[in-house]
């Protein structure tokens, strides 16, 4: 991707969280962006293709955010830690009406950003229970599929619940407990010993204002 392009659609996805898809006409972006709707054209082919490239940019930030977890080699528990402190960190910055968009006028997009999500989230569970046995610090009589299935629906599926509402699920401390029960019910003494030594040296109250 060129640099023209990478800026064009952190702007415009900025422009999406902050005010949702819909509302975001070419000549908004246009606009923002300091340049001629032929211009913008260069790049896209319409409003359905800048929307798609968006998603697909985010996608691939997200995918640099956890490649750079990887890279700081941490533990199972500490690594489960990190992705939670980062998806406290985005759904800070969370607008539910560019997801409601995307679901109504975008469904097609909506379904292939679904996917997507699910896919990763699932082969991140499961590489991390498999670390998580292999360094001592998870129960060796885990199913792998099952736990992280289970992971996986529960946290892209819990804004369907019928129990709890949308402003919880947004909620820093929602998100942190949801994990912290994650790895309580993965972990055995040691893990749990580990999770105990590594919460002490984390502010996580920084993170849940």
């Amino acid at each position: 991707m060129n640099k023209e392009l990478e800026n064009i659609l952190d702007k415009v996805g900025e422009l999406y969280n902050k005010y949702g898809v819909k509302s975001v006409t070419m000549d908004d972006v246009a606009r923002e962006l300091g340049i001629s709707k032929k211009t913008l054209y260069v790049y896209v082919e319409n409003k359905n293709d800048l929307v798609e490239k968006v998603l697909d940019h985010i996608v691939s930030q997200n995918d640099c955010s956890f490649q750079k977890l990887a890279d700081k080699e941490l533990n199972a528990v500490e690594e489960v830690l990190e992705i939670s402190i980062h998806i406290i960190k985005t759904i800070q910055e969370y607008n539910p009406s560019t997801e409601y968009d995307l679901k109504k006028y975008y469904p097609r997009l909506y379904k292939k950003l679904n996917e997507v999500r699910q896919e990763k989230m699932y082969d991140s569970v499961i590489k991390n229970i498999g670390k998580g046995k292999k360094e001592g610090l998870y129960r060796n009589d885990l199913d792998d599929e099952i736990i992280a299935k289970m992971q996986t629906s529960r946290f892209l599926n819990i804004t369907t619940d019928q129990v709890i509402n949308h402003e919880e699920v947004l909620n820093p401390r929602f998100v942190y407990e949801m994990f912290i029960y994650h790895i309580r019910g993965m972990a055995n003494k040691k893990g749990i010993e580990v999770l105990e030594k590594t919460l002490q040296k984390i502010d996580i109250k920084e993170y849940l204002q």
